[in-house]
């Protein structure tokens, strides 16, 4: 070996070390920086000629494991959308209260039947009945609070899903930027250590926003796709369009998230077909779908059941009972019926006009059974005009049946036969109607339709009814269009919506009380349904496909439902009173009669059929069971975030272990390139005092 080969491996191992020192130095500099990955001098052997002639200095490179950056990414994606989860539940638990609380629904519901227990004592006094009224009130009152708090948390979980589109979008873009400058050096032989960070420390983001996959291309950018398959980043940069981002408006359904393809400045362009419509898209994003398009709407069904069923409970009793005096007239709500539908009554009711001391004027029984099962509502209405003789005039229009009593100084009383009282669906003759009933809703008829398979289901030609059908997670999986047939019935509307798309993940039937309703297959627990948009109109009575046949828990009425104004404002107006049947002339009625009380107790402490979104159950235990469920579901989201942080923090100490910086290792390493500096340096003094040598030879 000459004398220029030792000069110049000399000069190489100097320029190694002085590079290795560059490192350390770089890497003990950014010890505390977030996401900095220590980089490692890379040196060669240089061979010229079959001759080893020193080392070759190449680019920084940094020290990181993919699998283990994968790793991070996929335990960040859990965490957020646990993290989110666990947030908004905390906050519909604390809305809801406790079970115990004692402003709680719970609470309040225990005062409807305490203050009707009170009732049945003290010949149920002006205080106690107005106690009574006042509690429903409140209980109403209590449970529409809720469904508007519950409203609004969906509102903020709206706008944050808007917020978040909005940031996963920024991340797109400054990942495929720092894609360019990875590309780019990585052509240019140059070290990738710095963009290369940034980009790691964005993706770290983004996982946490929005689960994903990302693979390492060979020349050095990477390509993401989300957890359920949508592509987020290739070789073109990709948005994600939200129309209606941020401004967080409760809907029964939401536009769908598509991707497109866009320019480098994040401009949009054209579809790529990809849409993002469900929570298995992970992370924050997915967790916040969750809430809106499955959780919060489950609790506001759940509210919306029971004031269904406590309005159901109250008002059969009301409509069995009267006040003394009996009222004037009875004004019914809107049925949807109309005066040539099928009654589909059984039973008797009794129809009774009073004086205002109670004495019976006039009388007459409607035996449903012997009409016979075609008889209509306008055979109703006849049979009732013709029984009582002009004493009181019924009258159906639009949907809604009045009795009035005729002359001054009388009343009108309708009540259930004591042998054989009226049923159709469960329900009694003046509750369908609504004659007498405690809580009203004008969106809907409180109480179930009766409707049987062979009934005309009313609607024009041509209405429709949208239906979307969601999984557990949220995710929708189908949807149809119920399209109404003139002349149809409502057997035909079953047999519709069983032959369409959803009737591949269950089944559709009517049950006994003329509700629809759907069962999901066990390939798809827990699958909900959701109606968006309804342009049904039975018979121009202004009732909906989704008011009338309880397919969802829309049709219970709790935006507008409120105790009735007459007997809110004036307690004497409560049907507290029971009909005697007696002959005319005789007491029918009797001052002081509070047999209506103790029926109020009974219907409250009993079950009452709630659907299949509730069961056959008592009031308050629903309520508790409600209640119980959101706080069990809060609680164990705590502790699926508890575990979720754990793992992702385990991942990223795992990473950060193997790519992290360790002084004391950079510190070693720094004495070894010291020292191997030292070395090549006293080579080059050895091979100068040789060359020095031998020109003094010459000489």
């Amino acid at each position: 070996m000459s004398l220029s080969d030792i000069l110049g491996t000399a000069i190489s191992g100097l320029a190694g070390a002085q590079a290795g020192l560059r490192t350390v130095s770089n890497n003990i500099a950014n010890v505390n920086t977030p996401g900095y990955a220590r980089q490692q001098t890379n040196l060669s052997t240089l061979v010229v000629s079959g001759q080893t002639n020193g080392v070759v200095v190449g680019e920084p490179t940094r020290v990181a494991d993919q699998f283990l950056e994968a790793t991070v990414y996929r335990r960040q994606g859990e965490f957020g959308k646990q993290d989110v989860t666990s947030s908004y539940l905390d906050r519909l638990q604390a809305l809801l209260g406790s079970p115990g609380a004692e402003s709680g629904l719970p609470a309040r519901l225990d005062a409807i039947s305490a203050s009707a227990v009170a009732m049945t004592g003290s010949q149920a006094s002006a205080e106690t009945v107005a106690a009574f009224t006042g509690n429903v009130g409140d209980a109403i009152d209590s449970v529409q609070q809720l469904s508007q708090d519950v409203n609004g948390l969906r509102n903020d979980v709206e706008s944050e899903v808007g917020y978040t589109t909005d940031k996963v979008n920024g991340l797109l873009k400054r990942i495929y930027d720092l894609n360019s400058s990875v590309a780019r050096l990585t052509n240019l032989g140059k070290s990738t250590a710095g963009p290369a960070d940034q980009r790691m420390n964005a993706l770290q983001e983004l996982s946490s926003l929005v689960s994903v996959n990302v693979r390492n291309q060979p020349d050095g950018t990477v390509t993401i796709e989300t957890a359920s398959g949508q592509t987020l980043l290739d070789k073109k940069l990709r948005q994600i369009d939200y129309p209606q981002a941020g401004q967080g408006v409760t809907q029964s359904v939401y536009p769908t998230m598509t991707m497109h393809f866009a320019n480098a400045d994040g401009s949009m362009g054209a579809a790529t077909g990809e849409k993002i419509d469900s929570a298995a898209v992970g992370g924050k994003l997915g967790g916040l779908l969750d809430l809106r398009d499955r959780a919060l709407p489950h609790v506001t069904d759940k509210l919306g059941t029971l004031f269904g069923g406590l309005s159901e409970a109250l008002n059969a009793v009301s409509n069995a009972g009267s006040t003394v005096p009996a009222p004037a007239s009875l004004d019914g709500r809107n049925t949807g019926l109309v005066a040539g539908d099928k009654l589909n009554y059984t039973g008797a009711i009794n129809v009774a006009v009073t004086q205002t001391d109670g004495t019976l004027v006039a009388k007459t029984k409607i035996d449903f059974t012997a009409l016979g099962p075609n008889a209509t509502v306008t055979d109703a209405v006849n049979a009732i005009n013709a029984g009582l003789g002009g004493a009181a005039t019924a009258t159906f229009t639009n949907g809604k049946l009045n009795i009035a009593a005729n002359g001054a100084g009388v009343g009108v009383i309708v009540a259930q036969d004591d042998t054989a009282p009226s049923d159709r669906g469960g329900i009694g003759f003046s509750q369908y109607f609504g004659l007498n009933d405690l809580v009203r809703s004008s969106s809907s008829t409180l109480v179930p339709t009766g409707f049987t398979a062979n009934d005309p289901h009313g609607f024009a030609a041509g209405q429709t009814v949208d239906v979307v059908l969601r999984d557990s997670t949220g995710k929708a999986l189908t949807r149809y269009s119920l399209t109404a047939a003139a002349g149809g019935t409502v057997g035909d509307l079953v047999t519709s919506l069983n032959s369409g798309p959803i009737g591949g993940y269950g089944s559709f039937s009517l049950d006994n009380r003329g509700r629809i309703r759907f069962d999901p297959a066990a390939s798809v627990p827990g699958a909900t349904l959701s109606i968006p948009t309804d342009s049904t109109d039975r018979y121009g009575t202004g009732r909906s496909f989704t008011q009338l046949m309880g397919l969802t828990g829309a049709s219970s009425g709790l935006v507008d439902g409120q105790i009735s104004p007459t007997m809110a404002a004036d307690s004497s107006k409560v049907p507290i009173a029971r009909y005697q049947d007696v002959a005319v002339g005789a007491k029918a009625l009797g001052a002081g009669d509070i047999r209506g009380t103790t029926e109020f107790v009974k219907k409250l402490d009993g079950t009452i059929d709630l659907g299949a979104n509730g069961g056959i159950t008592t009031i308050t235990r629903f309520a508790a069971t409600t209640l119980g469920a959101v706080g069990l579901d809060s609680s164990q989201a705590k502790s699926r975030l508890e575990d979720s942080t754990a793992n992702r923090d385990d991942a990223v100490n795992r990473r950060d272990s193997f790519s992290g910086v360790n002084i004391d290792e950079e510190l070693s390493q720094m004495v070894v390139l010291q020292n191997s500096y030292q070395a090549s340096a006293r080579i080059f003094t050895i091979a100068s005092q040789m060359y020095d040598t031998l020109v003094n030879m010459v000489k």
